[in-house]
């Protein structure tokens, strides 16, 4: 049981599942992954539920601190998610730990790299190294990367904070 599950219990923390499951489901879009071409493979898997997320958190961080317990909570379940993932392809206890822990410094990574971007750093730079690990498959490709996460962000903006956090996904 996590420390937030132990101090704010479960049920808040369970509150924010449909939201993971939303984005998930997102990172799963198939248009990511034919259009896009972000390999179809464990780790581009990996890379587009933490690009998708870190959208989502840092949406939420905009939120200011009433964005920060939601923000915890489905850090919180994508860790629970990952463990499990790991779990499930025979990883042992033993370095499940370390495997999480490259795991929250990838998200972490990712959501630096995105926050800098949208601020007007290099987005396309952001996208060669945390989504196509550096071998990118050509403009094409990753303009349908760019353009979905910029659209996605939009879409994140767009909506209350209050109706993502209650699971709603933007259209």
């Amino acid at each position: 049981m996590g420390v937030l599950n132990r101090l704010f219990g479960r049920k808040d923390r369970d509150a924010l599942t449909p939201l993971y499951n939303a984005v998930v489901l997102e990172a799963r879009r198939p248009d990511w992954y034919l259009a896009g071409q972000v390999p179809d493979t464990l780790d581009g898997r990996f890379d587009m539920v933490a690009a998708v997320l870190s959208l989502v958190l840092l949406r939420l961080e905009e939120e200011g601190d009433s964005g920060r317990a939601p923000s915890a909570y489905l850090t919180e379940i994508f860790v629970e998610d990952m463990d499990g993932q790991l779990r499930e392809r025979g990883i042992g206890d033993i370095v499940v730990g370390k495997h999480i822990g490259r795991m929250m410094g990838a998200l972490g990574g990712r959501l630096g790299a995105l926050r800098e971007a949208f601020a007007g750093g290099d987005l396309e730079g952001a996208i060669d190294r945390n989504i196509y690990r550096g071998a990118v498959p050509g403009e094409v490709a990753r303009a349908s990367v760019r353009d979905g996460l910029i659209g996605l962000r939009k879409r994140l903006a767009a909506m209350p904070a209050s109706d993502l956090v209650g699971g709603r996904w933007p259209a």
